[in-house]
């Protein structure tokens, strides 16, 4: 068996145009006026055949159509590149086909015609459920929207994600644990929880450099807002099986869990990175970020890639340990001897089982909950020989 399968194979569509960019996004997304649908048609299926003919015969375990704002896709257009998807490779018997969707109303109007097109998960971005708050995310929908949009996507899908951001500008650990009682309530089997991070290059960055950024929680504040959120959704039955991500039993994420499994994935569209194992090397994958550049570049070269790294199997064990370390299942002690042609340090291994921030147990490695809020501490430590 090669590495990848551990993981399995996913596809990845990046659909980078959205609305208007929020003022903490740092992903590759664009604000247009008029999409040509047709072309990037043309384009995405001309890179799903590419792809597809060099991974012919792999069973296909996950499909994520991601952006920017996948829900701005015509749901026609969804449904031709599903079809396409199909014929290409094997799908497997439980394909999850993930689309990424914001509550306004008029996107919530398409989700029954996403459903009908092979949709059967979606992946709403809330981040907020207040009003005042969503402004000053540069959210587009109002809090009684997104409730809306969501009951819309749960009669429509039998599987419903939403996205919540917490450690906002003026948030309170009250207000938080009120906020994320609510999200509960609401949820169906899947919630990604994340704190907010000043990215540079942002609006929020460029603000937050001016010292413009007011009412952000102190570390501690941040930090007590974590714990809280691991304890009260595992005390709902969705446990964090990711640093950010809680589901129920069965309901994780397949598709990301390709990525913090180190399995193979596809990436097609402007910005979209990948990995594929071909002819016994791993290759890192990348696309240009400019949507245009990249509709370009398809159409007169027949490629939407740029030229592919192979990833050397010692940089392929840091990887594997880097991911694999953010789930509860964590590390597979023999997984990671095999890429790295080596054992992690014993020493420091062991002090830190003894501190209480790993755990070992029939030769998985994880981080506790001791462990988790200081993740890339432990990773520098098992990682400095």
């Amino acid at each position: 068996m090669q590495d990848w399968q551990n993981g399995g194979f996913g596809l990845y569509l990046h659909w980078p145009f959205c609305l208007a960019k929020c003022p903490y996004c740092d992903f590759n997304s664009h604000v247009a006026t008029a999409i040509d649908q047709k072309a990037w048609e043309t384009a995405y299926l001309s890179e799903i055949d590419r792809i597809g003919a060099e991974t012919e015969g792999r069973v296909l375990n996950s499909v994520f159509f991601g952006g920017g704002t996948p829900s701005l896709m015509a749901p026609e257009l969804v449904a031709t590149l599903i079809d396409r998807i199909r014929t290409r490779w094997t799908p497997a018997n439980d394909l999850e086909i993930t689309l990424e969707a914001n509550p306004t109303s008029v996107e919530a109007g398409r989700f029954r015609a996403f459903a009908a097109a092979g949709v059967n998960r979606l992946s709403m971005g809330v981040q907020a459920l207040n009003d005042a708050d969503l402004q000053r995310l540069g959210r587009l929908h109002s809090a009684a929207e997104a409730r809306a949009a969501f009951d819309i996507a749960r009669a429509s899908f039998a599987r419903v994600s939403f996205d919540l951001i917490y450690a906002r500008q003026f948030q309170t650990l009250a207000q938080w644990q009120q906020e994320l009682g609510q999200a509960l309530a609401m949820a169906v089997d899947h919630l990604s929880l994340y704190q907010l991070t000043i990215e540079p290059g942002t609006a929020f960055g460029a603000r937050h450099a001016r010292g413009g950024l007011k009412g952000l929680p102190e570390d501690d504040c941040a930090a007590d807002m974590y714990l809280t959120t691991q304890e009260i959704c595992a005390g709902h039955g969705l446990p964090g099986y990711e640093i950010s991500n809680h589901a129920r039993a069965g309901a994780q994420s397949r598709h990301n869990l390709i990525y913090w499994r180190q399995g193979d994935w596809a990436g097609i569209g402007p910005g979209a990175h990948g990995r594929l194992t071909l002819g016994g090397a791993r290759h890192a994958t990348s696309t240009p970020l400019n949507p245009q550049d990249w509709l370009a570049q398809v159409g007169a070269q027949g490629n939407g890639e740029a030229p592919r790294q192979i990833i050397a199997r010692d940089e392929q064990a840091l990887e594997y340990l880097m991911m694999s370390l953010r789930l509860s299942e964590g590390v597979n002690i023999k997984r990671y001897q095999s890429l790295a042609g080596h054992d992690l340090p014993q020493d420091k291994l062991e002090t830190l089982l003894e501190d209480g921030y790993l755990t070992l147990h029939a030769g998985q490695l994880g981080a506790t909950d001791k462990g988790r809020p200081v993740l890339n501490a432990l990773l520098r430590a098992l990682l400095t020989q």
